[in-house]
């Protein structure tokens, strides 16, 4: 590619002649590759300006509907689990996923109709069962003739978590 200057007789140049096509098309306006990078560039931060938008929309109403449901937590006591209680406990006398799995606890409308799940909790016993705001009956899927404080009726409010430490004595002695 080679310039050649062009002027009038007094020697004032006014532009270039350039050889090359292509070099040509790029001389014309060399700030059209800026200006596309720049449109480029805004259009890019206006869709990211409203996908952001949209998240922050979208997590409030899951935000919102988060604070329409409420939890049942506590701790599922079971036992005893051997004739003899030894301090520091028998580490064979502890409760096990299979203890409270044969001792089920369940959460159901309040006429017990219809169930709406199964309390299962840790191995430490602890549970969390969120609900929608509304009266239940937390009880015994299958029920015994030793003590429990089970059936209980419980309200849960929305966005609070209502406490119920269960405990079950299994009878032996």
């Amino acid at each position: 590619m080679s310039f050649s200057p062009r002027g009038d007789q007094k020697g004032n140049f006014s532009y270039f002649y350039i050889r090359n096509p292509n070099a040509l098309q790029k001389m014309r306006n060399p700030m059209a590759s800026v200006m596309k990078r720049i449109a480029h560039a805004y259009k890019n931060c206006v869709l990211l300006a409203v996908t952001c938008l949209f998240v922050s929309v979208s997590s409030c109403d899951q935000q919102k509907q988060v604070d329409e449901e409420g939890f049942l937590a506590g701790k599922v006591t079971i036992g005893p689990l051997c004739p003899v209680e030894t301090f520091p406990p028998d580490p064979a006398c502890q409760p096990t996923e299979e203890t409270y799995m044969t001792w089920p606890i369940a959460v159901w409308t309040t006429d017990k109709s219809t169930k709406l799940g199964q309390i299962q909790p840790d191995l430490d016993g602890t549970y969390r069962f969120e609900l929608s705001e509304g009266s239940y009956l937390v009880d015994l899927e299958k029920q015994h003739r030793f003590g429990t404080n089970l059936p209980a009726i419980i309200s849960i409010k929305s966005g609070e978590t209502l406490l119920l430490n269960i405990d079950v004595d299994t009878g032996i002695r």
